[in-house]
């Protein structure tokens, strides 16, 4: 409802505008004072003031009286404090925010008829998700979320680099090493057995001896001309390597969760001809020049030139996802790309080529994220440091199972056997994890500390699970919810709080979407969680008389719907016990 009386707002305050005499290109809308009883107020007095050659004050109670409220269906009363107008919340926008939030779809949008694609993770295939990799999956899983309960048709894909010189280092590794020679791996899952040729074969690189090492790099050099020159042999190599470890990367990734729809391969635009042609194309360019022995292009506003084409007539992992990105175009309406913040050159300079291109680059958008780094520094695949997110994830589980069991009374460990107890650690455990980093704006950098990840008090993905486990066992201790509880029995002020607070949840999703920015749901689900636990303190519901007990009932589901659909927004799990 927030979201229709916002929209009522702006239209009668443009109408009292106009009847004024005065501009309405900027209304002003935004959040009201906190010590006011408003859902959304005006700021536009303090831009009129000049114009009108009046105080904010005066301009805004002119306003305020030449708007007719009477004829508003959600706003109750518009008033006026200082500059501010403030359009009140009236019955009706209560009422039905009961009722809407009383459906199990709450909170998702009417379908918008576009489709977005969302690239994220994308990480080289060449060993296990380390915990630095892991803000990408779950920025990338739940900006994918949030766009799909916005109305967007989503589709989820991971661009395998499978072309580039780390692969064919991989592929030589594999061929060239006996298993034998190799340590134990450390998980029995594939992408912990094969980064072990990985990484021996990066030492025997580094510190071989000379003329073995220059033979394995002729052979490297070998795989990625057959790449280039679409030899289905070469193809064959590299896939067997890059599928077996994708294959246990998609494992690990599923467990945050983070699923894909489809894996996309760079090596599928230099075999079916897409780089050969986008390279003519590039060459064409009035910025294209031979320069230091590479196809470059002077791009205006950047310092550093484009290289797209080396003097032996390999390309890049760049023009391979210019051609990419013209697929993207091509298929969807809309293209979201998750990148580290070390990829905003890299992005800039892919954006401005697509558009000399002539691509509609207003179809492109990208998330930046700053990295997840540990106390004692950071992290490499290639020398086998850092945490795995696997191990990140067995600790997290491990650690929720004993908060989740020092929690349990008599009653409740009657109520839970075993796997009920190890479904909750695993919905705790990796729900802590994911929100902690789900949480944080994006550009912030995060050091990872295992006691903030899984802090069971407030802030954290436990206080909001808890909540939705109290409605469940709430509902559930009361039988069936009635159809058409009486509104008119909510007036006490926690119940209209909680009110006004599950009313946002759709325009929550539609700025998060909007903006890119899940953080703003989690943000959003602890303002809940922390209403409701004010409203249970101070509105019993079991205990009270059979209307009031029949309306704060379909407040307690209006939360947990609430609650479990703004956490699977972010891919948050809502344990129905805890």
């Amino acid at each position: 409802m927030f979201r229709q009386l916002r929209s009522e707002a702006e239209d009668t305050l443009r109408d009292a505008l106009t009847a004024l005499d005065l501009p309405t290109d900027d209304l002003g809308i935004e959040e009201p004072p906190e010590d006011v009883d408003a859902v959304v107020a005006s700021s536009a007095a303090f831009r009129l003031a000049g114009e009108v050659g009046a105080p904010p004050p005066k301009v805004a109670a002119d306003i305020a009286d030449a708007v007719d409220a009477s004829s508003l269906d959600y706003v109750g009363a518009v008033t006026t404090q200082g500059p501010y107008v403030n359009f009140l919340p009236g019955d009706a926008y209560f009422a039905e925010t009961l009722a809407a939030a009383t459906g199990e779809e709450y909170g998702r949008l009417p379908d918008r008829e576009t489709s977005v694609v969302i690239e994220h993770t994308s990480a080289n295939p060449t060993g296990p998700v380390h915990v630095g990799r892991a803000r990408n999956p779950i920025i990338g899983d739940a900006v994918a979320r949030v766009l799909d309960y916005a109305g967007y048709d989503v589709d989820r894909h991971y661009y395998v680099n499978d072309a580039g010189r780390q692969i064919a280092v991989f592929t030589w590794a594999y061929e060239t090493f006996d298993e034998s020679d190799l340590p134990e791996p450390e998980r029995e899952s594939p992408e912990y057995e094969m980064v072990r040729y990985y990484r021996n074969g990066n030492s025997f690189l580094e510190d071989g001896p000379a003329d073995a090492v220059e033979a394995a790099e002729a052979e490297i050099q070998a795989i990625l001309r057959g790449l280039e020159d679409g030899d289905d042999g070469t193809y064959e190599r590299v896939a067997e390597v890059v599928d077996t470890v994708l294959g246990g990367m998609q494992i690990t990734l599923e467990r945050l969760p983070a699923e894909f729809d489809e894996f996309v391969k760079e090596t599928r635009f230099m075999h079916n001809g897409d780089t050969d042609a986008l390279v003519s194309r590039l060459k064409e360019l009035d910025c294209a020049v031979y320069d230091e022995d590479a196809w470059q292009l002077d791009l205006p506003d950047f310092e550093k030139n484009l290289v797209f084409l080396r003097s032996d007539g390999t390309s890049l992992y760049t023009t391979r996802d210019l051609a990419h990105h013209e697929w993207k175009f091509d298929t969807y309406d809309r293209a979201v790309t998750v990148l580290g913040e070390d990829h905003h050159l890299q992005a800039d300079q892919l954006a401005a080529a697509l558009d000399l291109l002539g691509n509609d680059t207003d179809q492109l958008r990208q998330v930046f994220y700053s990295w997840v780094n540990l106390p004692e520094g950071g992290m490499s695949t290639r020398e086998g440091t850092g945490i795995d997110l696997d191990d990140l994830l067995d600790e997290a589980i491990a650690r929720a199972r004993e908060e989740v069991e020092s929690r349990l009374d008599d009653r409740t460990r009657g109520e839970l056997d075993e796997a009920d107890i190890e479904r909750i650690a695993h919905q705790v455990g990796v729900g802590a994890v994911r929100y902690d980093i789900v949480s944080k704006q994006p550009t912030k950098g995060i050091t990872f500390e295992w006691e903030r990840a899984l802090d069971f008090e407030a802030q954290s993905a436990p206080y909001v699970q808890y909540v939705h486990a109290r409605c469940c066992g709430i509902t559930e201790d009361a039988g069936e919810i009635p159809d058409e509880p009486d509104f008119d029995r909510l007036d006490e002020p926690e119940e209209r709080d909680l009110l006004r607070a599950l009313a946002r949840f759709p325009a929550v999703i539609e700025e998060a979407a909007d903006d890119l920015q899940p953080h703003t749901v989690a943000t959003y689900t602890r303002t809940v969680a922390e209403t409701f636990n004010a409203f249970y303190r101070e509105c019993p519901v079991l205990d009270a008389d059979p209307e009031t007990r029949a309306a704060r009932l379909a407040l307690v589901a209006g939360t947990r719907h609430t609650v479990a659909n703004a956490l699977d927004a972010i891919g948050v799990e809502a344990p129905t016990s805890m």
